[in-house]
């Protein structure tokens, strides 16, 4: 799904070379659909967090984001050429979840939601820059760590998720403690890393000429991890709050 697959590159869009100019996949391109994107999340975190804040139930919405986002993530993710319809529809399933999970950690901590916002778009504009400028380089072993450290990350969430089902837990990963702070920490950096990934992908898609759906592509990639990436980021400030 993400440029940490070595086999989305090479072969994969050098077939694409002869693409014409006006359907090749472009950055600007890629930008314009992102911003889309974000809009129509937005839209709906918006609506869950104002129905949270009316009093109204918002447990169901939240269920049908994350399912939903789930399952149309995958789906994307093995069928490139269905993102210009679902990107969209996943941005607006995610944010359900976004919003309504923003709104409880706001209940409990007053001021939350708005440093984790802050330090998800600073860390996507600081990491944007450093590739630009060419301070952090994606190399094949840059990608094989950030890749194996990611399916690793996932490995743990499932198991974590199935311990849940016998009443168990993971040790130290949603602990409030020096260790459970110094594993979300970690997490955060994978999950920032991730965005570089994105930025590689992006740039070398439009340099190869993908066709353009693979812009709506690249910008639900981009997408996942901000969300990924933001989501890490609240549950980190709510452990240091509790801590």
């Amino acid at each position: 799904m993400r440029s940490a697959n070595p086999a989305l590159k090479g072969s994969t869009f050098d077939k694409f070379r002869g693409t014409s100019f006006s359907k090749k996949m472009t950055l600007s391109g890629t930008v314009n659909k992102t911003f889309i994107l974000l809009l129509i999340l937005m839209a709906s975190a918006i609506f869950t967090w104002y129905q949270y804040n009316l009093g109204n139930p918002v447990g169901h919405f939240i269920v049908i984001g994350l399912i939903g986002g789930l399952v149309t993530a995958l789906i994307v993710a093995f069928v490139p050429k269905t993102a210009p319809l679902l990107a969209p529809v996943y941005a607006a399933l995610e944010g359900l979840a976004v919003g309504g999970i923003s709104a409880n950690f706001e209940a409990q901590f007053n001021g939350i939601t708005l440093q984790a916002v802050a330090l998800t778009f600073g860390t996507l504009f600081a990491l944007l820059l450093a590739y630009m400028f060419r301070i952090i380089k994606v190399t094949q072993n840059f990608r094989l760590i950030v890749f194996s450290a990611t399916m690793g990350i996932m490995l743990v969430y499932l198991t974590s998720f199935i311990l849940g089902f016998f009443g168990m837990s993971v040790p130290y990963l949603h602990s409030t403690g020096p260790i459970g702070i110094g594993i979300s920490l970690f997490i955060v950096v994978i999950a920032a890393l991730n965005l570089v990934l994105d930025f590689d992908f992006i740039e070398y898609g439009a340099d190869r000429g993908a066709p353009k759906y693979m812009e709506w592509y690249g910008a639900f990639g981009l997408m996942v991890t901000l969300v990924w990436l933001y989501f890490e980021i609240l549950h980190l400030l709510a452990k240091l709050r509790r801590n």
